[in-house]
């Protein structure tokens, strides 16, 4: 009698990514709830006539909880469902508030950011935090990933009732796809990075009713990525 071959259990296994979501979070809720208490634990131990050194330490130890505290509040939120608050915003006072930002979160970096701007009077329907956060992490990424030699070059236009704002970043070694740029979340995983940041960048900027694209350009050697946003309709 033959016997049936053994069943390849990473092929049968598909979890719903809706319940993996749930997974995900609900585990970074409960893992947050104990590094809280371990928190209150070691901050109720400080309090104890202890040596100088024994508080050193259980001061180092509640950096740690609060650094791993903050690591998986950033996983949950770049999990969670969006919620846009969209006001009226001038597109030059945004472009202008978002390079002041950068310059605030870079400010090693703002030597090696060139920008054009070129917004005119146009309007936008935008939710301004959660678009600085988008813009943030594509900043973020560029800085750290492979980045060639050069400065990063910023260019934002209207083009056909939409503002095109566009990154190119100087990159000689590119090997990745940019076909599903943003729609693979936990797709590429290192220490510390869990592949979500692209993912949450695309999903702010379709709440907007906006896009995000990517292409490598092979000769010259650099990653062009492209946030789009809508005008308002009384705009078109």
């Amino acid at each position: 009698m033959a016997t049936a071959a053994p069943l390849n259990r990473t092929d049968a296994l598909a979890v719903p990514w809706t319940d993996a979501l749930r997974f995900i979070r609900q585990l970074s809720h409960d893992l947050r709830n104990h590094l809280n208490a371990i928190e209150l634990q070691s901050a109720y131990i400080s309090e104890f006539e202890v040596t100088a050194e024994t508080k050193a330490e259980i001061d180092r130890l509640r950096k740690m909880l609060s650094g791993l505290r903050s690591a998986l509040q950033k996983i949950s939120e770049g999990l969670s469902e969006l919620g846009t608050n969209l006001i009226t915003y001038r597109a030059s006072d945004f472009v202008e508030d978002l390079r002041k930002t950068i310059a605030r979160e870079f400010q090693d970096k703002n030597g090696e950011i060139n920008w054009a701007m070129d917004t005119g009077p146009a309007m936008l329907q935008i939710d301004p935090e959660l678009l600085q956060e988008a813009f943030i992490e594509v900043f973020s990424n560029a800085f750290q990933h492979d980045r060639g030699k050069g400065a990063l070059l910023i260019a934002c236009k209207i083009d056909r009732n939409r503002l095109v704002f566009t990154i190119r970043e100087p990159k000689i070694r590119f090997k990745s796809s940019t076909h599903n740029w943003g729609r693979e979340p936990l797709r590429h995983i290192t220490h510390g990075h869990y592949g979500l940041g692209l993912y949450r960048v695309r999903a702010i900027m379709e709440a907007h009713g906006g896009d995000m694209r990517a292409q490598y350009d092979a000769t010259g050697s650099e990653l062009v990525t492209t946030l789009i946003l809508p005008l308002p309709r009384e705009e078109s």
